[in-house]
């Protein structure tokens, strides 16, 4: 019972010891490796982020893991993180595998109920989107966009009559 609360000073010292140089190499590496490791996430963005975590708790609290064997984790994720971002800019291919496609959701003022159920979006959610863009009335948006990351854009106005070039990259129902 007593191990419960407290096991031994040594057993604080190591975690606290480690914890902090684990975290330090982890900000250091982070920065390192550039904005794009930080960014908005993607499914891939997300499952590294939690490895990351992942790893930083196993280091932290398992004695049976050596900081330089988490150090070489953390690196380990952190690079493959890049080479599979910096593939996925240079082939559309794997971006495609990596990220998911941008959704229209609601076009000319008229929602697209199946691409709002398949994407899980509610009414409720676009109109939020809407109206922190400041627009009074849903007749007033060109385009709703579920952006790959599961942001939403809204776009005021498109061109009359001609396929806009901000939605040349976003999956559209069939019609």
């Amino acid at each position: 019972m007593d191990k419960l609360l407290f096991s031994s000073i040594e057993s604080l010292e190591r975690t606290l010891i480690i914890g902090l140089m684990a975290y330090l190499v982890l900000v250091i590496q982070l920065r390192i490796s550039g904005k794009r490791t930080l960014s908005k996430m993607n499914s891939f963005d997300f499952i590294v982020t939690i490895a990351l975590g992942s790893t930083l708790a196993t280091v932290l609290l398992s004695k049976d893991v050596p900081l330089l064997d988490g150090i070489a984790a953390f690196a380990l994720l952190i690079f493959l993180q890049y080479v599979i971002t910096w593939g996925s800019v240079r082939s559309k291919k794997l971006s495609s595998l990596v990220k998911a496609t941008p959704t229209l959701l609601l076009y000319q003022g008229t929602f697209l109920w199946d691409a709002m159920k398949t994407e899980r979006i509610t009414r409720e959610e676009i109109l939020a989107a809407i109206r922190s863009k400041g627009i009074g009335t849903v007749e007033e948006v060109g385009a709703v966009i579920l952006e790959t990351e599961g942001s939403i854009s809204v776009i005021r106005e498109l061109a009359d009559g001609k396929e806009s070039s901000v939605l040349q990259d976003v999956e559209k129902p069939a019609r």
